[in-house]
């Protein structure tokens, strides 16, 4: 049998985890002195409550390889096949962590680790894409050949509502003293090759969108699309975005869902973005 797995990066659609048979793997999220464990011990709402408490941010962790090792058993059996698709490495420890317990299990069960080279609604549409291939008789080497086959061309855009998130988890490149300067600005990142940049700089949240767009527009045209929108405790922006996408893309399937608490950490209540995965 074919386990799928991923991680607390993933943004995945309600009901998707147990329609499509999806594991996820707790990200640690660090508050003080006190370690959660992502959607178990604290969810969204918990989290963004603890930061308007603190007026902290807190720290993110990647699971070990020896929690890898112990959620491998725990849902799977003797000869099972796990794959395991999980954020980029360039800006986490997860793979690294998969492919350490990949190695410890290599007598029990076969598990396969790939690197997404993203993260976000991206991986979720990746592990809901490789158990539809499952279902239509796929082997896991075929599975995984179609991941690195669109791995490259999905595109991620996101908006920044505040910079301070940014600045402080150090996950995010060339963010330059004078960005960070400008008061109320509004940067767009894209996550690409596996590294997020701050590649431009927008005076208000409505420019921002309609860039946002403009960008995937540029990079799909009219190709069919899984058009996906992520927010992070904004629902009127992600809602205005997906209405205005609509528009623009040739649209397969559209979805709307939160920005996980693991990237929310990062990029801070506000963001907003699309995720364009492309439709073979």
């Amino acid at each position: 049998m074919l386990r799928i797995v991923t991680d607390g990066a993933a943004d995945i659609p309600m009901g998707w985890e147990e329609e499509y048979a999806i594991e996820v793997i707790p990200i640690n999220i660090l508050f003080g002195e006190k370690t959660y464990l992502q959607d178990i011990d604290l969810d969204s709402a918990g989290f963004y409550d603890l930061v308007d408490q603190t007026r902290k941010i807190p720290k993110t962790s990647q699971p070990s390889p020896h929690q890898f090792t112990e959620f491998y058993k725990r849902i799977a059996q003797n000869g099972d096949t796990i794959l395991s698709i999980h954020v980029t490495s360039k800006l986490s420890g997860t793979y690294a962590s998969a492919v350490a317990a990949s190695d410890e299990l290599k007598n029990v069960m076969k598990v396969v680790p790939f690197d997404s080279a993203g993260g976000s609604l991206g991986l979720g549409l990746m592990c809901r894409e490789a158990r539809k291939m499952d279902r239509a008789g796929k082997s896991v080497e075929q599975i995984v050949r179609y991941l690195e086959g669109v791995r490259d061309r999905i595109q991620i855009i996101l908006t920044l509502e505040t910079l301070e998130y940014a600045r402080m988890s150090g996950r995010v490149g060339t963010l330059s003293a004078a960005l960070a300067s400008i008061l109320n600005v509004k940067p767009i990142a894209v996550l690409n090759h596996g590294v997020v940049n701050m590649v431009e700089k927008v005076r208000t949240r409505k420019a921002a969108l309609a860039r946002v767009i403009d960008m995937a527009v540029a990079e799909f045209g009219d190709q069919p699309v899984y058009l996906g929108i992520v927010h992070a405790r904004d629902i009127v922006s992600g809602s205005l975005l997906m209405e205005q996408a609509r528009k623009r893309f040739n649209c397969k399937e559209t979805m709307l869902t939160d920005l996980s608490i693991s990237l929310a950490a990062n990029f801070g209540p506000g963001t907003v973005g699309l995720v364009m995965y492309p439709v073979d």
